[in-house]
């Protein structure tokens, strides 16, 4: 008599058995965990969503016509390739409503990664030719130890650099060209000059 194994546990029920303080991607074939983000992580993804969701999401002060989510679970194909960008959006003509439930299968038009130590380089070298297989348009990869925004378009399947931005910098770019971002409000002094004594 042949004892009967139990089929091992799929990616995705792996995922959704992580602890609530990982969040879970699945990548090429592979599970990725990792810890929720650092404070100044946090900061600038908080920061950038509070500067786009009024003149985008609400359509206060801005065109509006996008939903701006942070942390959402985008489905490039259900339970198979699975990726959670610090911050995404969409415009609302391509995905009217918000699905019932938290995967989302329309691809994003933007997506925002906040790069840390331990992140820069799957962000990077691992989810970027992800985003660009599916044809996200647009990709921002904020650094907040250096300061700095990377902004990048797709264009015949590559991302092509539309602008390098640092520090104070007041930016004006794709694909929200009609706000002006000070990137001070996305650093932990907030912009403001450091004390001297």
């Amino acid at each position: 008599m042949s004892a009967v194994l139990a089929e091992p546990m799929n990616l995705y029920a792996q995922l959704e058995a992580l602890p609530e303080n990982l969040t879970g991607e699945i990548i090429n074939g592979r599970l990725y965990a990792q810890p929720r983000p650092t404070s100044s992580h946090a900061l600038a993804g908080s920061a950038l969503e509070g500067e786009l969701y009024n003149p985008y999401h609400r359509g206060r002060g801005g065109p509006g016509g996008w939903w701006i989510l942070m942390e959402p679970e985008i489905h490039f194909i259900p339970d198979v390739e699975v990726l959670v960008p610090d911050l995404a959006g969409w415009r609302r003509e391509r995905m009217p409503q918000l699905p019932r439930d938290h995967r989302f299968e329309v691809v994003p038009n933007w997506v925002c990664e906040i790069l840390s130590p331990s992140t820069a380089r799957k962000d990077r070298m691992t989810k970027m030719p992800v985003y660009a297989r599916y044809g996200v348009a647009y990709l921002w990869l904020v650094d907040p130890l250096a300061r700095t925004l990377e902004a990048l378009a797709l264009q015949d399947g590559r991302w092509t650099v539309m602008g390098l931005f640092q520090e104070q910098d007041t930016v004006s770019v794709a694909p929200f060209a009609e706000m002006a971002l000070e990137l001070g409000a996305l650093w932990e002094d907030g912009g403001e000059e450091p004390a001297t004594d």
